[in-house]
């Protein structure tokens, strides 16, 4: 098996990569990818840059040029669900895009027209392993469903219409893209997040003070739980 690991900035996989015992790096559209071994496993980490087409061309190459088995994202979040604080783990349900609006068209917002699905679901078996891990190391934990756009929220009015239209617990900016990358593909995915921001008026102020706190996190977590897989 050989698993597949995404993170958006440096600082979300750069402990993961310190961690490894890489075997090979590869530069390919700009993206340096690392294989070895994580936790015993054979893995490849990269870097994918911020935004949904650059999540969505790195899961692409994960999958055709190095046959991964499954994709795991990694990384921070913007808490949505007035439960979740800073430091809680997200493990994404399922997956949409906040900004997919053809409501014109008359679909429903995050609808993505002609497609047979617009919710991408996260593998369970994936979603059972990354709970148990987060459970095992006295984290708090919530399952639900991760939004995703091209923007950084960070206002009161934008967050409660996100958690009202799509019913999600966090929003980021690249987990959608993977999932779909992934659906389309096949291909086993979860989403594993730290939240790093309440996603409101202070929201850039919060994610500056607490990003790499929760992206060390986030990484240290992945590690168990990579361990576990068989």
């Amino acid at each position: 098996m050989t698993i597949g690991i995404i993170g958006a900035m440096e600082e979300e996989v750069t402990s993961l990569r310190e961690s490894m015992e890489v075997i090979s790096a590869k530069n390919v559209l700009g993206l340096d990818f690392y294989f070895g071994k994580l936790s015993g496993k054979n893995t490849v980490v990269v870097r994918s840059g911020i935004g949904k087409v650059n999540a969505a061309v790195c899961a692409q190459v994960l999958i055709d040029l190095y046959a991964v088995d499954c994709i795991i994202n990694v990384g921070v979040a913007g808490a949505l669900d007035r439960s979740l604080t800073i430091g809680d783990i997200v493990i994404s349900s399922d997956t949409v895009y906040h900004d997919f609006d053809t409501t014109v068209l008359g679909d429903e917002p995050g609808v993505i027209s002609r497609m047979d699905e617009s919710f991408f679901p996260a593998d369970e078996g994936l979603v059972k392993l990354a709970k148990d891990t987060v459970e095992a190391l006295g984290y708090p934990v919530c399952i639900g469903r991760v939004a995703s756009g091209d923007r950084f929220v960070a206002s009161s009015e934008e967050k409660a219409k996100i958690k009202s239209l799509f019913k999600a617990v966090c929003c980021e900016m690249e987990g959608a893209a993977i999932a779909h990358t992934s659906y389309l593909n096949r291909i086993p995915f979860v989403i594993l997040r730290v939240i790093s921001d309440n996603a409101d008026d202070g929201g850039n102020v919060d994610y500056e003070r607490f990003f790499r706190e929760s992206a060390l996190k986030a990484a240290s977590i992945l590690k168990k739980m990579i361990e576990a897989i068989d």
